[in-house]
């Protein structure tokens, strides 16, 4: 078995968006010769998080492990940032991909590309236990003009929000998952959005003065597909990473490495491309 290696490296500074044209493309050729592909990631569990032995793991880093391995480049080094720093890093090159579980939307198919994605995912609630303000949709926080949502910077939740007619001022945006747990144990915030399965791994890290709420109401548009980003120019790699992809979702192998993290059968993102995501089908 390939002996993969996972390097760790925090970024304290937030990263400044670069206005000039992406990196140049990086070859599997470089990658293989360079022996590992840097992949960016933000904390979120079960995503993409570091565990408590101090090794990068989730749904997103372990799949891109297995499709690099199979494409000859043995070592995954994990770069730690905050979600909104992501795509910006990505195109001032900075790391070679994300490997975050980031919803494919035709907003971020306008700054970077995206693999096929590897799963698909509803949305729920973090609330303080028992519920008090009865939240089971985003339409529940909109009818109720006392109620404060909490969503991740730059994630799509923000947009879910205003879709549902959430004015911005209910809506604070937090950096990490950690910061939306302590505001929700707090009453800082009312609910905190994320997708389903981050919200059940937050309700257990959170004893009992939190819960899921149930049951949710996901709109249509609110069920989300993730994959792998990488930047334009990128197109001969992201060809040969989704031919493996392809292969590899599905599987029983694939089923027992995402089972650990949450994911089921019912996430698999079927026949669906990231071409059809990016144009908002």
């Amino acid at each position: 078995m390939t002996n993969f290696r996972t390097a760790i490296t925090a970024n304290v500074l937030a990263l400044a968006v670069v206005a000039s044209a992406p990196a140049l493309a990086v070859t599997l050729d470089e990658l293989r010769e360079r022996g590992a592909v840097r992949a960016a990631f933000a904390n979120e569990s079960p995503y993409g998080y570091v565990n408590e032995e101090g090794v990068l793991t989730g749904e997103s880093p372990e799949v891109a492990r297995v499709i690099f391995g199979r494409l000859g480049v043995e070592n995954l080094d994990g770069i730690l940032t905050e979600w909104a720093s992501l795509l910006p890093g990505l195109n001032a090159g900075r790391w070679d991909m994300v490997a975050a579980g980031m919803f494919i939307t035709p907003e971020r198919c306008k700054e970077v590309a995206f693999s096929n994605p590897s799963y698909m995912m509803g949305q729920s609630f973090l609330v303080q236990a028992g519920n008090p303000h009865d939240l089971h949709s985003y339409a529940d926080v909109a009818n109720n003009d006392e109620v404060t949502l909490g969503v991740l910077a730059g994630a799509v939740e923000r947009g879910y929000a205003r879709d549902a007619g959430i004015p911005d001022s209910q809506v604070q945006e937090l950096p990490d998952q950690t910061s939306m747990l302590a505001a929700v144990r707090s009453g800082r915030i009312d609910a905190a959005a994320l997708t389903s399965v981050s919200i059940e791994r937050m309700a257990q890290l959170g004893g009992d003065r939190v819960e899921r709420a149930e049951p949710f109401d996901t709109p249509p548009e609110a069920i989300g597909y993730g994959g792998f980003a990488f930047r334009k120019a990128d197109e001969a790699l992201i060809e040969e990473f989704n031919v493996h992809l392809a292969d590899f979702i599905g599987s029983e192998e694939h089923r027992e490495l995402v089972r650990p993290f949450g994911f089921t059968e019912a996430n698999l993102p079927g026949d669906v491309t990231a071409a059809e995501l990016c144009q908002g089908s």
